[in-house]
C-alpha cells in the first residue's frame, strides 16, 4: 500500500521525500521496525519515539511521521501531524482497510459495569445465532478465539488489527470497552460507534500519569457521545446533566428511579440454590419479564443498558431473556460455589467504589456472614489502599487482606496502608500475606449462610510480583482449597 494511499482523509504536511513511497506495516515500536515500514513518532510520559528515529532509519524504515522538525535522510519520507496517537489511529485504519465499517459497531464506556454490559450483548447477539467480536479488560475474544491485551482499550493498531480480524471472521457485531484513557490517548480517533453506552459516573482513575481530577475524567469519558450515532445513557446517575453535556448523538435512557425510556420496575433478589441474581420487569419501549444470573442493583442497570441497544436489532425478547437468565462472565460476580453451607463468589471489583457497591450488594442477600478477602496493587495509588481497608472494615464481617499484583512494591507496605484504613472502624480482620493461604483458610473456616466474596483480581490468571507474572488463578485456588479440605474431611 503506497504512503499517499494510507494518508487519504488526513490533515499533514509532507517535509520531505514522497508519498508515493510503499509502506510494508505500520509501527510504533522502534524494536519492532523493519524494511519499508512507517515509524509514528509518539512521545510518551516516558520516551519520545523522536529519538529513535537513527535506529529505525538503520533498520530500513522509509518513511516517518512526526510532530516536530528533525533531521533524517534525504531517501526517508517526512510527514508532519499535529498529534502522532491520533495519526496512529486514523493510518491503522486506512492500513487494515477500515474494518468497523463492516460491522455494527457498540461502544460502551463508565466507571463500572463496562465489562459486565458488554459480555450482556454478546450473549444476547450470540443467543440469537448472531457472530460477535469483543474487546475489553478482559482481552479481545473473536469468535471462539481469545487474545491478551494489555489496555482495556488497546492501541489503535492493535484495535484496527483486531477489528479485521473480526470483520474477515465474520463478525457481525463488534462490542467494545472504551476506556477515559482510550479517548484521550487518541486509540479510537476517526471512529464513529453506530451505538455508544454510558453506564454510569464515579471518581476512578485519578492520580499521576491518568486524570487530573474528577472533571478531567468525565470531561474524557462523555466524549463518547459525541463519537457514536445513538447514545444510550444512565438516567439515574447523579451526573446525568454533565455526562450528556455537548452530546451530538440521539440520545436514550435506562434507568430504575427516574423517568426513562426503558425502565426497570418490581425489582427482586433471587438466590436458589445454584442460582443467585436478580429479576424484574421493563417498561417503556420493551415489556419484558427478565432474570439476570448476575446479583446486584447494578447489574439491573448493565442488563437494561444491554437490552436498550438490542432492542434496535429485531431480536426475539424470550431470547435475550434466556440469554440474560443463563449468563456467566469470568470474574465478574462469579458464583464459583454454592451450597446449603456457604458460597463463594469472584469478582474483578479493586478499588473502593466498586468495592463498596459489590458489598453492598451482596448484603441484599442477607449471608449470616459477609467474609471479604482482598489487597491492592503496588504502584498505585495509595488513597485506594485506605478506602478500600475501610470499606473492609465497615461492611464485611470479616476481612482477609492478602496480596495482590504487588509489582514493584513489598506487599507487607501495601497491607500496612489497608491496615491504615481498617482502623478508622471497628470491623476483624485477618493479614494472610499469601494469597494462595489465604484463600485456603477463607474455605477451611467457612461457616454455615458465610457469602465468601474474593476480589481484586476477577478473570485474572497471573499475580506481576518484581515485574513478573506468575500464573495464579482464584477461581482454580478456590476449587483446590475446597478439594483440599474435602479430602481433610475423608481423612
Amino acid at each position: 500500500m503506497t504512503l499517499s494511499t494510507l494518508l487519504e482523509n488526513m490533515d499533514y504536511k509532507c517535509l520531505q521525500g514522497t508519498t508515493d513511497t510503499n509502506i510494508h506495516d505500520i509501527v510504533y515500536d522502534s524494536r519492532k521496525a523493519g524494511p519499508g515500514d512507517l515509524f509514528v513518532c509518539i512521545s510518551g510520559t516516558r520516551t519520545d519515539a523522536h529519538s529513535f528515529l537513527p535506529e529505525v532509519i538503520q533498520k530500513g524504515v522509509k518513511a516517518v511521521a512526526v510532530e516536530r522538525d528533525v533531521e533524517v535522510p534525504k531517501d526517508v519520507t517526512v510527514i508532519r501531524v499535529a498529534r502522532a496517537r491520533e495519526a496512529l489511529s486514523l493510518l491503522s485504519a486506512a492500513f487494515f482497510g477500515h474494518p468497523a465499517a463492516r460491522m455494527t459497531t457498540i461502544g460502551v464506556t463508565g466507571t463500572k459495569g463496562k465489562t459486565t454490559t458488554s459480555f450482556m450483548i454478546k450473549a444476547i447477539l450470540e443467543a440469537c445465532g448472531k457472530k460477535v467480536g469483543l474487546i475489553g479488560t478482559i482481552g479481545a475474544l473473536i469468535g471462539g478465539e481469545y487474545y491478551e491485551t494489555n489496555n482495556t482499550t488497546p492501541e489503535s493498531y492493535e484495535l484496527q488489527k483486531y477489528f479485521r480480524m473480526m470483520a474477515d471472521g465474520g463478525c457481525e457485531y463488534l462490542v467494545m470497552e472504551v476506556s477515559s484513557q482510550g479517548i484521550m490517548m487518541d486509540r479510537v480517533a476517526g471512529m464513529q460507534f453506530d451505538y455508544g453506552i454510558f453506564t454510569n459516573i464515579t471518581p476512578d482513575h485519578i492520580g499521576e500519569n491518568e486524570h487530573k481530577d474528577f472533571a478531567d475524567y468525565l470531561s474524557w469519558k462523555r466524549k463518547l457521545l459525541q463519537i457514536c450515532r445513538h447514545g444510550y445513557v444512565n438516567r439515574d446517575d447523579s451526573h446525568y446533566e454533565e455526562i450528556i453535556e455537548g452530546h451530538s448523538c440521539d440520545l436514550h435512557t435506562f434507568g430504575v428511579e427516574r423517568a426513562a425510556q426503558l425502565k426497570a420496575e418490581r425489582i427482586h433478589y433471587l438466590a436458589e440454590g445454584s442460582f443467585m441474581g436478580i429479576e424484574f420487569e421493563t417498561a417503556g419501549s420493551a415489556d419484558m419479564d427478565v432474570k439476570v444470573n448476575i446479583p446486584g442493583l447494578f447489574n439491573v442497570y448493565n442488563a437494561l443498558a444491554a437490552i436498550s441497544v438490542c432492542l434496535n436489532f429485531s431480536l426475539p425478547p424470550e431470547t435475550i431473556c434466556h440469554a440474560l437468565e443463563h449468563l456467566s462472565i469470568n470474574g465478574r460476580m462469579e458464583l464459583v460455589y454454592a451450597s446449603d453451607e456457604f458460597s463463594v463468589i469472584v469478582d474483578y471489583a479493586h478499588n473502593a467504589v466498586s468495592m463498596e457497591s459489590l458489598l453492598t450488594t451482596l448484603k441484599e442477600y442477607h449471608p449470616k456472614r459477609l467474609v471479604c478477602l482482598f489487597g491492592c496493587g503496588g504502584n498505585r495509588s495509595r488513597l485506594r489502599r485506605y478506602d478500600m481497608g475501610e470499606i473492609g472494615g465497615r461492611m464485611a464481617d470479616l476481612s482477609i487482606i492478602t496480596a495482590d499484583n504487588s509489582r514493584y512494591e513489598r506487599v507487607e507496605d501495601i497491607l500496612n496502608d489497608i491496615k491504615t484504613g481498617l482502623a478508622k472502624t471497628d470491623g476483624s480482620y485477618l493479614e494472610i500475606p499469601d494469597r494462595r493461604e489465604a484463600i485456603r483458610y477463607a474455605i477451611s473456616h467457612a461457616q454455615k449462610g458465610d457469602m465468601i466474596v474474593i476480589i481484586g483480581k476477577g478473570h485474572e490468571d497471573y499475580q506481576e510480583i518484581q515485574g513478573v507474572r506468575h500464573h495464579f488463578s482464584d477461581q482454580e485456588e478456590v476449587r483446590k482449597a475446597l478439594e483440599e479440605c474435602a479430602d481433610d474431611k475423608d481423612n
